[in-house]
């Protein structure tokens, strides 16, 4: 998703976490009509879409958000994608072969595979570029999601050698890839950007080749025609993609609007094919013809700095929670038939049993007012407080998340009496602070990467950047283990329950909701495949 992370609504523009890209062939910016919606040439397929904000990179192993991904799954391909079933189906792959003991993959890549410069897609370019991406001089924040390949962690944290990452170009159209331990989800894991190739000899010529549209290589769907940072960006159509045939639009336009009203009336006044809806519509088109809803694997919560007080002590962390009426945020604030998370994994993973995995460990926080009282009472005085020192809430700047965060500190000064501080920032500045632990109490959000429960979970072990927490507890970064390495799948899952009661218990983190799918879509769009997990494509995409 690490995945980390924004708002639904404003980088759903045409897809809402799950992807968006397109490129354009050759030549001239569309032109504008006064009326500034782009004049289509009579007979191109020009499908216009918002990606909210420049992304943070095009290179697949440094632009690790939504942002970023959501171009490059249209601009790239790696050796699985997901399929209109939303499963993990051939990429640039054709074919593999997985041993007996599930732990070596054989991947043999497509002949007619190639790059936007005509260069073929090589087992050598994925080499590269996962090394690359666990390279510990890379600083990938991508680098975790690699750990299940052997010698992957030991590498990336400089306890280990290149040559001992069990990658391997074994000729030109082969690629062999040996694991640390059976790993159930390993292809749907490709299918993230974050494991697409690189085309090494370009990067190793020109190591920004990612940064302006005259230096980027595809193998995906669209190459990047244009880019004009913090603007636009124009996809065209990839004639050298290998299943370009299926590729029905000619180009695709993203305009960068990070504010949900004005990407509305952009769609109103027909600038963009597809957009989010502002809160404060849900209500009047929620239930319009030209609405989709769909699932998808996300969460929206707070973290708990526990190294600055009083969120060391986890009774007021429990009271900060007890405090928050989740339903009400749902359903007045955040609207959109979003669900009220009171777990953290979302909806829509299923057990070895065939059960939900939100089903099997229910609701394990809960709105409570007069607990909430009771465990400040007790929290305070355990911490010899007479008041509650100071607590800042950050938030990353965005309508939507400033309305949740005000509403989040109405209910603390209604239900505990506590005057909470608002601060926000720019999402550069923001993550970076986050990472750092200078932040107290501070919003996040969570798209699921692959589709495993894990997934989220392994956000918060010990030393993960996606921690951010100051939390560290070795029986719960023994249960992730086992949920990631246990062969048993029942075992897995089981331990995967525990650890989400764990982190429960412990509270560094606070749910607020799940995500869900909702775009606006004009008249004649269709075939954008929106995963529950997963970013969005475009290779079926059409428009009239």
């Amino acid at each position: 998703m690490k995945k980390f992370l924004f708002l639904l609504f404003v980088f759903v523009i045409g897809s809402v976490l799950i992807a968006c890209t397109a490129n354009e062939d050759a030549g001239k910016e569309p032109e504008e009509k006064e009326d500034n919606s782009v004049e289509e040439a009579s007979d191109e397929k020009i499908l216009q879409l918002n990606n909210s904000e420049e992304p943070t990179s095009l290179n697949p192993s440094i632009g690790f958000d939504q942002l970023s991904w959501d171009p490059l799954n249209n601009l790239m391909e790696g050796l699985t994608r997901l399929d209109e079933g939303s499963l993990a189906a051939p990429g640039v792959a054709e074919k593999w072969d997985i041993s007996d003991d599930k732990l070596t993959y054989t991947f043999y890549i497509r002949d007619d595979a190639n790059w936007s410069n005509g260069d073929p897609v090589t087992a050598a370019d994925f080499e590269y570029a996962w090394k690359y991406m666990l390279d510990p001089e890379t600083a990938s924040e991508a680098a975790f999601l690699a750990y299940v390949i052997k010698g992957g962690e030991a590498y990336n944290s400089d306890e280990g050698s290149v040559d001992d990452v069990a990658v391997k170009a074994i000729d030109e159209k082969t690629l062999e890839v040996i694991l640390e331990a059976p790993t159930g989800y390993f292809l749907d894991l490709l299918t993230n950007p974050a494991f697409f190739p690189i085309n090494h000899q370009v990067a190793e010529e020109n190591p920004n080749w990612h940064a302006e549209a005259d230096s980027f290589v595809a193998n995906g769907p669209f190459m990047l025609e244009s880019w004009e940072h913090d603007k636009e960006m124009v996809f065209a159509k990839n004639e050298e993609y290998w299943d370009a045939d299926a590729v029905k639009l000619d180009k695709v336009h993203f305009a960068m609007v990070n504010d949900t009203n004005t990407q509305y009336q952009m769609f109103e006044s027909g600038e963009l094919h597809t957009a989010g809806i502002p809160p404060e519509l849900s209500d009047e088109l929620i239930d319009g013809d030209n609405v989709y809803i769909g699932e998808s694997g996300g969460l929206e919560f707070y973290r708990f700095n526990i190294t600055k007080e009083p969120f060391q002590n986890k009774k007021i962390r429990h009271a900060f929670s007890s405090a928050i009426n989740r339903d009400d945020i749902a359903e007045y604030v955040v609207k959109n038939k979003v669900e009220p998370a009171y777990g953290f994994v979302s909806p829509g993973f299923t057990t070895p049993s065939g059960e939900d995995f939100r089903d099997v460990n229910g609701d394990l926080v809960s709105f409570d007012p007069e607990k909430a009282k009771q465990l400040l009472e007790e929290g305070m005085e355990e911490e010899g407080y007479e008041e509650l020192p100071p607590v800042v809430l950050n938030y990353n700047t965005s309508d939507l998340n400033k309305a949740v965060a005000e509403t989040i500190q109405d209910m603390l000064k209604e239900n505990l009496d506590i005057n909470v501080t608002l601060e926000n920032q720019e999402w550069g500045v923001y993550a970076e602070a986050q990472i750092n632990l200078e932040l107290h109490f501070s919003r996040s959000s969570f798209l699921n990467d692959y589709n495993d429960p894990v997934n989220l979970l392994e956000s918060f072990i010990t030393d993960s950047y996606m921690n951010r927490t100051g939390w560290s507890n070795e029986e719960y970064d023994a249960l992730i283990a086992k949920g990631k390495s246990e062969a048993d799948e029942e075992k897995r899952w089981e331990a995967l329950f525990e650890a989400e009661k764990l982190l429960a218990e412990e509270l560094v983190v606070i749910p607020i909701r799940f995500y869900n799918t909702v775009v606006l879509e004009a008249d004649g769009v269709s075939g954008i495949l929106r995963h529950p997990v997963g970013y969005f494509d475009l290779k079926y995409a059409d428009v009239e």
